[in-house]
């Protein structure tokens, strides 16, 4: 483990920079929450890696508070003390480790029906539009 910005080049914990393809290569991911959601958490969740994180604070489409943490991704303390006590486990139990990921995986799979999603993101936006009273409701009756 280690961070791969370059102002930290100088320091033992500096780690190169691993492409997605190359982090595919590991059993675990880390997927960390900055400024905004973890940008990394989508392509995680849809690999077979198992995703290791702290709880979401930040909600988007992808709908982060619904995740459960032990059937989706492994749940890491906010200061990340138990990740090498979380990581052993998984080794150790790796049936339980794969049971995560394919619960990951079937999470993942709605959001990758491009047709669906599309559906949903102009639903959205009309029922947008109608809220702030930019158009007539479509009477569709789908949210009421």
């Amino acid at each position: 483990m280690g961070d791969s910005h370059e102002k930290f080049s100088h320091e033992a914990w500096h780690k190169g920079f691993l492409s997605i393809s190359q982090q595919l290569d590991y059993k675990f991911i880390l997927s960390i929450e900055g400024n905004d959601v973890a940008t990394n958490l989508k392509w995680v969740m849809a690999s077979n890696s198992l995703c290791f994180m702290t709880k979401p604070k930040f909600e988007t489409w992808f709908m982060e508070g619904a995740l459960v943490p032990g059937y989706h991704y492994v749940l890491l303390a906010d200061d990340y003390s138990d990740l090498d006590e979380k990581v052993q486990y998984y080794i150790d139990h790796p049936g339980q480790a794969n049971a995560i990921i394919r619960n990951a995986n079937n999470y993942v799979k709605p959001f990758l029906d491009a047709p669906r999603e599309h559906l949903i993101g102009l639903l959205v936006m009309q029922k947008y539009f109608e809220k702030t009273g930019q158009v007539a409701p479509l009477g569709l009756g789908l949210w009421e």
